[in-house]
């Protein structure tokens, strides 16, 4: 039997033009929920996410331990209006082409995202891609927040650990798939696919991209 193909697609600086953790404490700060300090530290630790040089696992639990005992209700609701509100303006014209591309060539589509289910869900029903892999927080038998990870994280090689699980689901191999990224962390994955595709990609991803002869888009 012969796999399908899928469509892989990054979530930030990808469909997106910016990042949804700075879009989510942009949020906070609006409602009054966090302070100004709370929004600097944020922006420390996604700039050093982006350079792979943090622990994401430990950083992202750190930043959890607030959630512990919410809803998984509320939080999925909150993220709608956030969503409509503060990112759907950011959602690139680019993207949504060749989204409908590879829909149009039969392809499995899928966004590939650090991000929770709760950020990234949004998008999928926005753009029709049916499949996220992502960042997946324990949620105890009651429907609230233990505010920890399901690991491994949707980072670095997590990423291809989560999207073989979907690609043996599903049927579609990744030998077979493209990814689109802008991230020098998303390098395993990019190396893992048949077509590593590069867009926006930060200094890093882009020298290894010319070295390759990957091709790099800007959307």
């Amino acid at each position: 039997m012969v796999l399908r193909q899928a469509a892989l697609f990054d979530m930030d600086r990808t469909l997106i033009r910016r990042d949804t953790a700075s879009l989510y404490v942009r949020y906070q700060r609006d409602r009054g929920e966090v302070s100004r300090g709370y929004s600097l530290r944020v922006a420390w630790w996604l700039f050093k996410y982006t350079l792979g040089v943090i622990d994401a696992e430990k950083v992202a639990e750190r930043a959890l331990a607030s959630y512990r005992g919410k809803e998984e209700a509320w939080m999925a609701e909150r993220c709608q209006g956030w969503f409509r509100d503060y990112v759907l303006p950011h959602v690139t014209d680019s993207g949504r082409r060749a989204v409908e591309r590879h829909r149009a060539s039969g392809d499995v589509l899928v966004i590939v995202t650090g991000a929770t289910r709760y950020a990234a869900e949004p998008l999928a029903r926005e753009l029709g891609i049916d499949h996220v892999v992502c960042t997946e927080l324990e949620v105890d038998p009651a429907g609230r927040f233990t505010g920890k990870l399901s690991r491994p994280m949707c980072y670095g090689h997590g990423k291809i650990t989560r999207t073989q699980r979907l690609a043996a689901e599903q049927g579609f191999d990744l030998g077979r798939s493209c990814f689109y990224s802008d991230s020098i962390t998303d390098r395993p994955l990019l190396e893992h696919v048949h077509e590593p595709i590069v867009v926006n990609p930060d200094a890093r991803l882009r020298r290894l991209a010319k070295q390759r002869g990957w091709r790099i888009e800007r959307w």
